[in-house]
Formats: structure tokens, sequence, C-alpha cells
């Protein structure tokens, strides 16, 4: 990824209150099911009110961010094939244009009421920093063993493949304070990744290329309400969803030889894709364009009713991180070699099988076994909170 829908049902469910905050998508991160916030992460995470009595978890946002972390998935299985095959790349064009914006929005939705509180702040270590640390080595030490690579060098400044999400989450959510402050958010976000498509010298630290120019629908995401998500969910806005998805795919296909793909992974600026700076610019507000209207048809199929895979929203993040382990593996030990797997129908098993393993990844028996990396509880590295313990005392019987 480089890193990197169904008809509605006849009832609609209630959004979430503005001071819901989660981890997203994942998750998009989005983050596994705490407060506070891959991907996601995609990833994903869940609302920090759902876990409380009587708020129910809106079914859409984890229907959302379950198909949108199987488009995830997707996208990654077709990265070994779709260079032998145009409508392959044209669909994979379509999928990269709308999947981890529309996990990033619902990260900055669910990001709203981030502040520098003790407990939000322990949340974001222990679901976002923590689990950074522990892929990014993770990721390397398996490309060593399984790429015979053993001189690939540890470093948690240089994110790898999909780990850039937790890091640009990390970053979003800590400037979420500011993003409030200012007058004008979402303008001066564009802004900044406008600058930042001009600027090879950001270099790679971090992925800070990445985390600017993926900036703007974080900050959307921050300043949507409920009502702006109700606007995609209308039945007009399905049926024109159509013709807008099938119009993306005839000029994804005519744009295969004509365009890098590198512009929808937002890793690198304008010079290092070999176009004059101010070509940058102008492709970040096309392709914010292209993506916005994507993920709003995106959104507009999402169903809002409970589905059967509505509860594996909550573990999207886990889903990101581990499938990551499968897609390489495949790639180095040579699974997707095989001839008829770059035939119509090879293309199609190979969408299914990955659609299906990131749908077990999210399931509940596998995040019981990864819980210890993705939602550390930690309580033995932070002091308690005065203010939780003024909570405590005053609870305690006399």
């Amino acid at each position: 990824m480089t890193n990197s829908l169904r008809p509605n049902g006849p009832r609609r469910a209630p959004l979430p209150p503005a001071e819901r905050s989660t981890e997203a998508a994942a998750t998009p991160r989005s983050a596994p099911s705490q407060p506070s916030g891959p991907p996601s992460q995609p990833a994903g995470a869940t609302a920090a009110a759902a876990a409380q009595p009587g708020r129910p978890r809106d079914a859409f946002f984890d229907n959302a961010k379950y198909l949108a972390i199987v488009l995830v998935a997707m996208g990654h299985a077709w990265e070994p094939l779709k260079g032998q095959s145009r409508v392959l790349e044209a669909a994979y064009m379509v999928v990269y244009a709308f999947h981890m914006p529309a996990f990033i929005i619902i990260s900055g939705y669910f990001s709203r009421s981030f502040d520098m509180r003790p407990d939000r702040l322990k949340r974001l270590v222990t679901g976002v920093a923590v689990p950074y640390v522990v892929f990014e080595v993770a990721y390397v030490l398996f490309k060593r063993w399984a790429d015979d690579d053993p001189s690939l060098p540890v470093s948690l400044l240089d994110p790898w493949f999909l780990t850039w999400f937790l890091c640009a989450l990390f970053i979003w959510r800590l400037t979420t304070p500011l993003w409030k402050l200012v007058r004008w958010p979402l303008p001066l976000a564009i802004a900044v990744a406008m600058l930042a498509t001009t600027s090879p010298s950001i270099g790679d630290d971090l992925d800070l290329q990445r985390a600017l120019q993926f900036l703007p629908f974080f900050v959307l995401g921050l300043c949507m309400k409920p009502e702006h998500f109700q606007l995609v969910r209308r039945r007009e806005v399905r049926i024109l969803s159509v013709p807008v998805f099938a119009a993306a795919l005839v000029v994804s296909w005519w744009a295969v030889p004509r365009m890098n793909p590198g512009w929808f992974y937002h890793r690198d600026s304008a010079q290092e894709l070999g176009v004059p700076w101010w070509v940058g610019p102008v492709m970040v507000l096309a392709l914010l364009g292209c993506s916005l209207l994507l993920t709003a048809c995106f959104f507009a199929w999402v169903p809002r009713r409970k589905m059967w895979f509505t509860a594996l929203g909550a573990g999207t993040l886990y889903g990101y991180l581990l499938h990551g382990f499968l897609v390489k593996g495949g790639d180095y030990w040579g699974w997707f070699d095989h001839k008829w797997l770059h035939r119509p129908l090879g293309e199609i098993f190979v969408t299914l099988v990955a659609g299906a393993a990131v749908t077990l990844l999210c399931t509940a028996p596998v995040r019981r076994v990864f819980r210890f990396a993705m939602e550390p509880s930690m309580e033995w590295a932070f002091r308690r909170d005065v203010t939780e313990l003024a909570r405590e005392r005053a609870k305690a019987p006399a």
C-alpha cells in the first residue's frame, strides 16, 4: 500500500451523539474497541460510549469500517496481480481512491472529543503508539525471516508497509485540539497537504509526507456532524452512486497507462513522482474531489441496520495489521506466481480469499489472542489520574 456495498435497511439507525469518541479505522486504523478512537485502523476503532450501558453502537459505522477494511485487504491482494490486467488495475485505482479516505474520515469523526485529558492520552498511547511499535518491529522481523533479508534494520522512525496509518493517526489525534481551535480548519489542512506535495525534503521519517497529504480527510471527519452522514444515506444518493462508480471505473481504465498510481498512495512529493512542483497542489485538489465523491457513494451503500458482519467493525484494526503478514508472506513465498491466478477466475479467487481472510482476522477469537499487542492496559506504566482517584474516594462507602 503501499500503504493502504450493500443495500441499506428500511430503518435509519440513530447516529452517535457529538460527544462520543473512538479510535477509527481502521481503523482503516482504525483501532480496536477502545475509547478515544486502521486505519482502524482503516483502521478501526470503536465508539468509547458504545461500551457504556444504554448507548448502543451505531451499526452504520461498524459496517462502514468492516467493508472498508475488506477493500483494503483486497487491494493489497491485487498488487501482485494487477500488472497483467488492465481491468484489475482500474479497479485497484478506484478502490485506492476512497478506501483509506473513508477510514480516515471515520477516524476523524470519532476523534472530535479528543483533548489532552490524561485518560485519553493514555488510550492514545496504548491503542495507537504501542501497537505501532509492536507491529513495526514484528513486520521487520517477519521480512528478515520470510524474505531472507537479515540486514533489514528496525527503525521506529521509518514506518514499513501498513504501520504508517498508526503513526499518522497518532499525529492527527495529538493535533486535534489545534484543529478545533482554528477558524477554518479544513482549508488550512488542504493548504498543508498542497504544500507537502511540493516539499521532497520532508523525507520518510514517520511517513510525514503521507500523514500531511491524508490530513484533510481526518480534519473533514472532525468537522462533520451526524446530519452530514444522513445526507449521503438517502435513496437518491444510492441511485446516483451507481453511474458514478461505473464512470470512475471507465475513467480509471483509460488512466491506467497514463497516470502514476503513486498519487493514490499520498507518500511522495510531486518531484519524487517525476513531475513539476506545481502539479502536486493541483493533484491534491483533484484527488480530494474524486476521493470525497467516491467516499460519499461508498457511504451511501453501507447498510445502516445490523448485519452479520456488524460486530466485526470493532475489530478492524486487528484485520488491518494482521492481514499484512498473509499478503507479504504470499508475495515472499511465491503464492501469487501461479499463472492461473493471473486470469480472471484466479483474480476473483484471490479477491474472495482476501475478503474471507481479513474477515476471520476481525473476529472475537483472534482479538482475544492479540489483545495484548493491540489493546494493552499497561496500568503499571501510568500514574493514577488525580481526578479519577477523587471520584473513587467519593464513591467509596464511609
